[in-house]
This record gives structure tokens, C-alpha cells and sequence, in this order.
């Protein structure tokens, strides 16, 4: 299946690092089925490489040669959609040879030369926002993507640092993101609920019961796609243990998500019609 950030709503979810044993595939295996019953497009998505670990000896992934071998593998076993972070140009013809969607981790959401690679690949890229990013500032980097070359660009909400050890999901910032960039709007449910530097020994940290709340209000704010980093057993997870929300939680969740998500937009429809100059 083909991606396009055209489908609304949409869902990337996935574990945060690719992983040996069986994890992938358990995951791909729950959202094909989420896929086929809610009837929604489902991109899976997993780093082979998380460069801004912490500490340098947290686990980072298998590298890029291997990380797109078992992603091609989830696409031949599954028919998923596919997509991984980028960190360096010369990554993006590499992985986009694997996977449909490349991705700009927040903390390179202002490279230039990242983002003219990932547009001159001519598939779509997914840009996080940054943590200490303005909605409005995310219209020059969508324009650097669109000079690379690809048209279908989106831009991930996933919060803004409070302090030293917080963030913080302002929910007048999907209007004002679509309003800079003219772009579909994704909002990142795990990131959010980082605790960045506040775990044991100053990885991060994270308290992924808001998930669910903060989803509801970025469903009902005018989030065009959600982002949820997903595994089987999140507290042994390689990456981000603290926020990824479990597997077998996941279809009830993005159930009750895409309630709001719906009721919120039948309730605009009936006001902007009520609210239409009847003829006479």
C-alpha cells in the first residue's frame, strides 16, 4: 500500500528502535489488523538508529544496512507502509530505497542539507517539529523540503521544553502549524510525555498515562494523523521504555481517539452550516 499524507486520519506507530527477536513482527501483525478493521491508513515505523541517545552507551539500533534489511522484511510479511529516521544526508537515497516515508528527528528540523536530501528523494517526509520551535517557524523547513524536490510533506507535533526536564503540548499549535505551513499536521502521543534527562542515571524519563488524555484534546484541536510509539512489553524496551504504550492497549486506544477525532469534526461541520447565509 502506497503512503500519502492525504488520508485523514492516518496512524505511524511503531516501536522506537528496530529490535531483534520477535517485536517487529508483533507489532506489524497488530497494526495490519488495525488497518484492516478501523479502516484507517497505518504506517509502521521504527529508527535504525537513535543518534540522540542520552548516553553513549544506550542501545542505538543495528545501523542502517540492518535496520533496513528488517524493515524490508515487515513490508514482504505484512504490506505495511514503511518509515525511518534520517540523521545525515547521505542516509536519505539509502533508506528511501526501503522505505516510503523518511523522517527528520526534532533536533535537526533546521539542517538544510538534511532536508534538500530528503525532498531530492521525492518521497514523503515527515518533519518533527522542534522542542524549542515556534508553530510558525516550521514554514522554512517545510520550504527547504519542497525545494529538495517532494511534494508531500507533514510536520509532527511533539511538544515544547518547559524548563529543564518537561514538555509541554500547546493544543493552539495544530491550527497554527497548518496556518504557517499549509501541511498535514501529525501529533506525536510518546514524545509528548518524554521526560527528557529526568530517568535513572539521566536517560529519559516519561509518564505515558497522559497519553490517552492528550490524544483526545489534539483529536478535538485539529490533528490530521497521530504518532504512537508502540511495544509488546515497553518496560524492556531498547528506547524510550518510560512512553511507549503497550501493544496489547493500542487498538482501544486509537478507537477512542478517532471517536473524538470524528465527533470534533461533525460538530464543525454543523456550525459552519448553521452558521451559512440562507437563501431566500
Amino acid at each position: 500500500m502506497p503512503w500519502s499524507f492525504g488520508g485523514r486520519p492516518f496512524l505511524i506507530a511503531g516501536p522506537c528502535v528496530v529490535e531483534e527477536g520477535d517485536v517487529l513482527p508483533k507489532v506489524a501483525e497488530c497494526l495490519a489488523r488495525l488497518h484492516a478493521t478501523l479502516g484507517i491508513p497505518v504506517c509502521f515505523k521504527a529508527s535504525f538508529d537513535k543518534a540522540n541517545r542520552a548516553r553513549a552507551g544506550s542501545p542505538r539500533g543495528p545501523g542502517i544496512d540492518a535496520g533496513l534489511e528488517a524493515l524490508a522484511r515487515i513490508r514482504r510479511n505484512f504490506g505495511l507502509p514503511l518509515l525511518t529516521d534520517i540523521h545525515e544526508p547521505a542516509q536519505a537515497a539509502i533508506a528511501a530505497e526501503v522505505v516510503d516515508v523518511l523522517q527528520i528527528p526534532a533536533f535537526l528540523c533546521r539542517q538544510t542539507d538534511l532536508l534538500l536530501a530528503a525532498g531530492a528523494t521525492g518521497r514523503p517526509v515527515n518533519l518533527k517539529k522542534g522542542q524549542w520551535v515556534a508553530p510558525e517557524s516550521m514554514a522554512g523547513a517545510v520550504e527547504k523540503v519542497r525545494a529538495g524536490g517532494s511534494r508531500d510533506v507533514a510536520v509532527t507535533e511533539r511538544g515544547t521544553s518547559f524548563g529543564y526536564g518537561d514538555l509541554v503540548v500547546d493544543m493552539r499549535s495544530f491550527a497554527r502549524l497548518k496556518a504557517a505551513t499549509g501541511v498535514p499536521v501529525i501529533f506525536d502521543a510518546t514524545h509528548s510525555v518524554q521526560q527528557p534527562g529526568q530517568g535513572p542515571g539521566g536517560m529519559s524519563g516519561g509518564s505515558r498515562e497522559h497519553v490517552p488524555a492528550l490524544l483526545a484534546a489534539a483529536a478535538a484541536a485539529g490533528a490530521d494523523g497521530f504518532f504512537v510509539e508502540t511495544h509488546p512489553a515497553p518496560d524492556r524496551a531498547e528506547s524510550d521504555a518510560a512512553t511507549q504504550w503497550p501493544l496489547h492497549e493500542l487498538e482501544e486506544l486509537i478507537r477512542r481517539t478517532l471517536e473524538v477525532w470524528h465527533a470534533a469534526r461533525a460538530g464543525a461541520d454543523a456550525a459552519a452550516t448553521s452558521t451559512r447565509p440562507r437563501e431566500p
